[in-house]
């Protein structure tokens, strides 16, 4: 490979990594926290166990998650007394933790029985590792439960039990229903400002808030923090935007504060759970400090990084290689900076295609989520081969060493005569003082040997057309007119009508609409590229007046102009241009035996340069404006000039 190759290969490689670096760089420096947990939530599902379908873990895996856990926290919390979560008090004695055993409470009356058998049993059976028991989860703040029938729980249990009883429910449930405090030894507050829609910046504070209010407005009771944390991944509720730098922050910042204050707490929650996701959404998996693999997934010391997004990163300078190099395989005769602007756009065209093909991975879709992707990611594929077309096409407009097609106004041979060309002006229903003015333009070329032939069609006015004609018999033999009362075909018919009147001895077709102003050297500087033989159309831009001091048409000027300054160039290059119905000159022995003007389409000037280019011939596009027309003076104008 040439030495410019391996730079720009080098050079893409390390905007790429820069690019998602940006992306994925350490938060700002973030206090450390060392040392082990109060409590923690601890459900140990593992990927695939679903309480709701009665999947559940099996003692071994219980026993392995609890090992795992030796030497990181104090204590636990757990939800439920029954389906094998019973066996987990046993197995924290053997191990040395405490646990706040729970009893999971809701509308299943005879299920809540066995729930508070079990809890009663545990509590009286390991006093020594059971420092509290919670009755129900949330019930009343679900509706599962009144609060007469949760009072009626609690005393039951606080009267078999010598540890101190309590239920939990988000903090406000309590301030609600201050009779339920009377019935508690502690207050059990879940306090999680995610659900709140608590941005992340204001959350910490706000969890403080929280606790302040009900240990004023509940002097005489203790207060644990049953539930404290941030989700790592999920939806954006509100200002709440999920993240697992966001996690690993708020989760230093609360827990050196803890520490300081000395607040009982337990974090929701030690393990991802991916269960929760078709009911909780997205954001219900992902709570943990571990992953459902039993990986962390941030560390509590040093820059919070998210190590995940680097094989991404390493996927996305992969595919920008494969498209790099495929691009510049083909030798494009740019100059180095045009090869290296778009491939640079590749790069980054190439970052996005991958970040698309993995927002699934990285926000664990929910299957509608996934449907929508799946549905949208063809429109995203074809937005990104837009930007790609484009940008291809600025690059080679900036840097415009590289075009060898670039073709400008010819001076006719010396000595030899003008080919003869037939002008054809179809119109209808057009203002006769314009048509005119076209006209006039068209008597003033510099050009001898032409002709031009005016076809009004499908016009029941002749305050319209007889005008025109009496003009074109003023200016004399050049000028033909023909009025046609009805004629299929619209545009394309009266272009098919001029062609069988044309002079037999003419060797070019040229059209004009009948809004142009011509230049005098139009034909002059464009027929004398028909001297090579393979050449089947020459053409020139469509151009416009009147637009100055008028908002609405100098956008649409600037809409076409920006068309045929860049659009069309990038075209010519490859032999491949649009032919427009106005300002272009036919080989007319090419366009008769081509089956001559589509009556069947309303773009019958872009369906003969396709086909004109189907049969081999070349075309040539003069970048330089030989006429211009007028824009148009309404949206409505527009849009039927366009589709």
């Amino acid at each position: 490979m040439r030495k410019s190759t391996w730079a720009i290969i080098r050079i893409t490689c390390l905007f790429n990594i820069a690019l998602w670096s940006v992306f994925n760089r350490p938060e700002s420096p973030e206090p450390g926290w060392q040392g082990i947990f109060n409590y923690v939530s601890f459900s140990p599902y593992q990927k695939g166990q679903d309480p709701i379908e009665n999947k559940f873990p099996a003692p071994e895996e219980i026993w392995d998650d609890l090992n795992f856990l030796k030497g990181k926290t104090k204590g636990i919390r757990t939800y439920s007394s029954l389906d094998g979560m019973e066996v987990i008090p046993g197995m924290a004695t053997r191990l040395g933790y405490e646990v706040t055993a729970g009893a999971w409470l809701d509308g299943r009356y005879e299920r809540n029985e066995d729930e508070i058998y079990n809890l009663i049993a545990n509590a009286q059976r390991y006093p020594a590792t059971i420092k509290r028991v919670i009755v129900g989860n949330e019930a009343l703040y679900r509706g599962d439960l009144s609060v007469q029938e949760m009072i009626g729980y609690l005393d039951r249990v606080r009267a078999a039990l010598r540890v101190p009883v309590g239920t939990a429910e988000p903090w406000h449930v309590f301030i609600k229903n201050p009779e339920l405090v009377k019935h508690v030894d502690f207050i059990a507050i879940h306090v999680l400002p995610y659900w709140e829609k608590v941005s992340f910046k204001d959350a910490i504070g706000w969890v403080f808030d929280r606790y302040k209010q009900v240990k004023e407005a509940f002097p005489g009771k203790p207060v644990f923090l049953a539930e404290v944390g941030w989700p790592s991944n999920g939806e954006n509720f509100g200002k709440a935007k999920p993240g697992r730098e966001a996690e690993a922050r708020f989760l230093r910042r609360f827990l050196n504060v803890a520490d300081q204050r000395g607040i009982d707490y337990c974090i929701m929650e030690v393990f991802d759970q991916p269960w929760k996701k078709p009911h909780e959404g997205v954001v219900g998996a992902f709570w943990g400090i571990y992953d459902v693999e039993r990986k962390p997934k941030f560390t509590f010391q040093g820059p919070i990084l998210d190590s995940s997004m680097w094989y991404y990163e390493i996927a996305a300078v992969l595919t920008g290689l494969l498209f790099v190099g495929l691009y510049l395989k083909r030798k494009p005769a740019q100059p180095f900076s045009g090869k290296l602007f778009f491939a640079l756009l590749l790069q980054t065209t190439a970052s996005v295609f991958v970040w698309v093909m993995v927002s699934p991975l990285i926000g664990e879709f929910l299957f509608w989520e996934t449907f929508i992707w799946a549905v949208l990611l063809p429109m995203q594929v074809g937005l990104l081969m837009i930007i790609l077309v484009n940008g291809f096409e600025m690059s080679e407009m900036i840097w415009t060493e590289g075009l060898k097609r670039r073709f400008q106004p010819l001076s006719p041979p010396a000595g030899v005569a003008p080919p003869r060309v037939s002008i054809h002006v179809p119109i209808c229903k057009e203002p006769p003082e314009m048509v005119i003015d076209t006209l006039n333009s068209l008597a003033a070329l510099d050009y001898s040997n032409y002709e031009v032939l005016v076809v009004d069609n499908n016009n029941p006015h002749p305050e319209l057309w007889q005008p025109v004609e009496a003009h074109c018999a003023a200016l004399g033999g050049k000028f033909r007119f023909f009025h046609l009362e009805t004629h299929p075909g619209y545009k394309a018919g009266a272009l098919n009508f001029a062609l069988e009147h044309t002079d037999p001895t003419a060797e070019f077709v040229a059209v004009v609409d009948s809004d142009y102003i011509v230049r005098t050297d139009w034909l002059a500087a464009l027929v004398p590229h028909f001297e090579r033989p393979e050449v089947g159309i020459v053409q020139a831009p469509q151009d416009h007046r009147g637009w100055q001091d008028n908002l609405f048409k100098e956008m649409i000027n600037w809409e076409y102009h920006g068309f045929f300054e860049i659009g069309m160039v990038h075209r010519n290059e490859r032999n491949a241009i649009i032919q427009h119905g106005t300002m272009t000159i036919i080989r007319k022995a090419m366009l008769l035996a081509s089956g001559k003007w589509a009556e069947w389409c309303i773009c019958e000037d872009a369906e003969l340069g396709l086909r004109i280019q189907s049969l081999g011939w070349d075309t040539v596009y003069v970048k330089e404006s030989f006429g211009k027309g007028l824009t148009p003076d309404s949206f409505g104008g527009y849009k039927r000039q366009r589709f």
